[in-house]
């Protein structure tokens, strides 16, 4: 009985905590990361799987330092950099996370467009009402309300595993190479490798899971439910992206469609690949996914840029007491949504791609911030680095780093 009751009590304050790492980690998921699972089944099928349990290993390690910093300093990641190496290199970072973030935006919105005009949904409509109803959730609701919005979002993620299924894999073959790294040794096939590492850890991830701690106010003595939070949504999101590969790999990569570049493309192939049920329930996961990209990442710039000046942030606050961040996030979210509909294809892929590099470039350095952040006895305390965790994270930052800045190079050159 009494570890029954120990056991109800542990799930009750996980499910108290539970939020910002879960809803962090299905964000990635969204057009662009849609597209970049989509591209890797299509023209390569089963046999970039094996990426995906790494990619799981590293994204929780960078998150987690994400969750620890905020519970035990309180403080968001961008307030930290400030204040430990000064306004002037916080300046410069919040202009390049400003820039591939505005990047990212379009590209859901475009998403939502393309999502809906397979439904029927002109994108004359699709994206001014989107845009419209993510902007009066955000600015009229309080945290609670918002996290409660993005929780239901995340369930919809489901969708892509039933898509997986419907879509009748090779299990034998899924499974072999999930577990043996098979790749071939070309500049497209490690083009595609790096991308899937690349979008599935992204630089503004850092900032907003931190800042969504922070605003949920956890205390440090439930610390270890914000990190079991942070690595279920690791294995959550993993599994969401592995079903996306399945799903085209099974049906796209099958009947030889692999020329396609965006998220919108594999939803559209789909429905002669494989029927309209699992090309009706992909495009819904996708206009899903964009919705919701286009929700936080503007969220997330905000309070980066207001933790970073030392402006008041923070959906819980009013207008009036925020006006820089609820300016930021608006202005964002208009962008992408203006661009996403009038810019046409030619326009939008590059844009996509641009915003890609930057993430590149960004990543390796909010990584090294955090590292030396996270290792300062001064402002962690016990809850620092240990020796091992340190050779462990920056062995996989010097990864990341690496894959980074070769994604940046084979972007720029492609």
């Amino acid at each position: 009985m009494q570890a029954l009751k120990r056991w109800k009590t542990h799930l009750s304050l996980f499910f108290l905590i539970v939020g910002p790492g879960i809803i962090t980690a299905n964000v990635d998921n969204d057009a662009g990361g849609i597209a970049t699972y989509s591209v890797a089944g299509a023209k390569y099928g089963y046999t970039l799987l094996w990426v995906l349990l790494p990619t799981c290993f590293l994204l929780v390690l960078v998150q987690e330092m994400c969750c620890r910093m905020g519970v035990v300093t309180g403080k968001g990641l961008s307030g930290l950099i400030r204040e430990r190496f000064g306004i002037g290199i916080s300046f410069y970072l919040m202009i390049a996370l400003v820039a591939t973030n505005v990047g990212n935006v379009i590209a859901d919105f475009a998403g939502v467009a393309a999502a809906g005009e397979i439904f029927g949904i002109p994108r004359y409509i699709a994206v001014p009402v989107g845009a419209f109803l993510l902007w009066h959730v955000v600015v009229k609701g309080s945290y609670r309300t918002v996290e409660k919005v993005f929780f239901v979002a995340c369930v919809f993620y489901l969708t892509y595993l039933a898509s997986g299924l419907l879509a009748k894999p090779d299990w034998h073959q899924a499974l072999h190479y999930s577990v043996v790294p098979h790749m071939e040794w070309n500049k497209d096939s490690f083009y595609m490798v790096v991308g899937i590492v690349g979008t599935t850890i992204a630089p503004w991830m850092q900032f907003y899971q931190q800042a969504s701690v922070v605003e949920k106010g956890i205390p440090l003595k439930h610390l270890r439910y914000s990190q079991l939070d942070t690595a279920v949504g690791a294995v959550v999101v993993t599994i969401v992206c592995y079903f996306i590969v399945l799903a085209c790999a099974a049906t796209l990569n099958r009947e030889g469609i692999t020329s396609i570049e965006t998220a919108g493309d594999a939803a559209a192939a789909l429905k002669p690949a494989a029927g309209q049920y699992c090309a009706g329930l992909f495009a819904f996961g996708l206009l899903t996914a964009g919705l919701f990209g286009a929700a936080i990442l503007p969220i997330s710039t905000a309070t980066s840029v207001c933790e970073a000046m030392g402006w008041e942030s923070g959906v819980d606050r009013k207008f009036t007491q925020a006006p820089h961040y609820y300016a930021i996030f608006t202005f964002i979210l208009l962008i992408g949504a203006v661009v996403a509909l009038v810019a046409g294809r030619r326009m939008l892929v590059p844009i996509m791609l641009l915003s890609q590099v930057i993430n590149g470039v960004l990543l390796p350095v909010v990584m090294f911030f955090m590292l030396r952040i996270t290792s300062d006895r001064s402002i962690m305390g016990e809850h620092a680095n240990s020796r091992l965790f340190n050779i462990v994270a920056w062995t996989g930052a010097g990864i990341t780093a690496a894959m980074s800045i070769i994604l940046t190079v084979l972007t720029i050159f492609q």
